[in-house]
């Protein structure tokens, strides 16, 4: 036998041993992975606005269940409404929502569906939690008064009101959006309460849909490429900001669920302590890209204070703007899914998997118009769509590829307009601002 045949046995052995030690390595946390469609859409010429390099840092800011007309239906001059109907044809006046509310309300995939009912935008009280006893918690609403800051920024900088949730349904699909533009084909949250990704108990299962429609169980950790990946690639900064492992807030880390990076330095290297935010932006060390999620307490994931929400978020907006990255920063606040509650628009249906119900979206930046609202049609694509085009990334998948893009928010011709620091007010009972369990009825299990 030649010297080369006992090289490449050599070789082949050493290979075997590190794939060994991968399967081993993915293995522990008690389940393989299951590899789905990349998307790999190529990077074609652009045109772009001229001024758009004077972004050199994004924070993609995601907080909980809300849409647009729970929280901004009474906003001047914005596509809102403060009455809907209920599935037996009677239009309702939307009534005045508590500071704390007194339940969760379901938003799987599946109640999203029905209360869509095939664009009539009807049966809102027929989800599990959207009506009890007559109160009709589905079609409650907030104004000014409730959240006076958040009105104040979209008075000041840019609203959208045609902003739609990527899915029809719950958080872990729709987080996975605003990273991957994709859900790897899942549609509802995972059957685990406390971890959803790579490191989920080895019983856990989300509901995937397949493209002829028929749905499957599955472990939830994917593995298709992400936004992340695509900075990683090119030398850019990125943070994932979140709550750590089994804290309150950890089943919105989105890479949590993308064994390519869970599974690897990537994870320890980028995702970080949620509480890291306030001093990176203080400091000047913002990264080009950022995620921000938080613990349920300050998450206004019903039934949270919404009040002690929006505090928590002017705090990291204040931050943002005390800082030396502000005249080169935008901030994109958004609430993750419908979380139940009644929208009057119908989601336009650009695939099996959404569009979902509208969630309001804050454009935050000494860039943004001023007192502008959007009306195009948007999603959470459409965030990444505006990363990849300041970064010269490529597209992920058709959905980022055929997102409508933000521009038309943005006025770089301007000068840039100065910090609008907002005070944390005095919330109404003085609600806790602790973490507390999300109803397991919809956050591990039930649907």
């Amino acid at each position: 036998m030649s010297k080369w045949s006992h090289f490449g046995r050599y070789v082949v052995a050493i290979a075997c041993l590190a794939l060994s030690f991968l399967i081993v390595h993915h293995s522990s946390f008690g389940q393989n992975w299951r590899v789905r469609g990349r998307g790999d859409t190529n990077n074609h010429r652009r045109h772009l606005p001229a001024g758009l390099r004077k972004i050199k840092h994004i924070v993609f800011l995601v907080k909980e269940n809300r849409t647009f007309d729970n929280y901004f239906g009474t906003f001047p001059g914005a596509d809102g409404a403060t009455s809907g109907t209920i599935s037996t044809g009677q239009t309702i006046h939307l009534r005045q929502a508590p500071d704390v509310l007194p339940r969760d309300i379901s938003h799987s995939f599946q109640s999203a569906v029905l209360a869509i009912d095939g664009g009539a935008m009807d049966k809102f009280d027929l989800i599990p939690g959207g009506n009890q006893n007559g109160d009709y918690l589905a079609f409650s609403q907030y104004t000014e008064t409730d959240i006076p800051n958040y009105f104040t920024y979209a008075r000041h900088f840019v609203l959208a009101d045609k902003f739609f949730s990527s899915l029809t349904g719950p958080s872990f699909p729709n987080h996975l959006y605003t990273i991957g533009a994709q859900s790897g084909g899942a549609i509802n949250n995972p059957s685990s309460a406390n971890r959803w990704g790579c490191d989920s108990p080895a019983n856990s299962r989300a509901q995937v849909m397949e493209d002829d429609g028929t749905t499957i169980p599955e472990y939830p950790c994917f593995d298709f490429r992400t936004l992340a990946d695509l900075l990683e690639s090119e030398g850019l900064s990125w943070k994932y900001y979140a709550p750590g492992q089994d804290e309150s807030g950890y089943i919105w880390s989105a890479l949590n669920a993308i064994a390519h990076i869970r599974l690897t330095q990537l994870w320890t290297e980028h995702v970080v302590p949620t509480a890291d935010f306030v001093a990176d932006a203080q400091n000047g060390n913002l990264p080009a890209v950022s995620w921000l999620v938080i613990g349920s307490g300050r998450s206004e994931h019903p039934p949270a204070s919404v009040c002690v929400g929006e505090n928590w978020t002017v705090g990291q907006i204040n931050a943002v703007m005390q800082g030396p990255d502000w005249e080169s920063t935008v901030v994109f606040l958004t609430w993750d899914d419908f979380g139940g509650f009644y929208d009057h628009v119908a989601p336009p249906r650009v695939d099996n998997f959404g569009l979902g119900p509208r969630v309001p979206l804050l454009i935050i930046s000494p860039w943004a118009r001023s007192g502008y609202i959007e009306h195009k049609p948007l999603e959470f694509s459409s965030i990444l769509k505006f990363i990849e085009d300041r970064f010269d990334l490529d597209r992920l998948t058709e959905r980022d590829e055929k997102s409508t893009d933000l521009f038309d928010a943005f006025d770089f011709d301007d000068h840039p307009r100065p910090s609008l620091i907002l005070f944390e007010r005095r919330c109404p009972g003085s609600p806790t601002t602790a973490d507390f369990q999300l109803d397991p009825r919809y956050h591990g299990g039930g649907q």
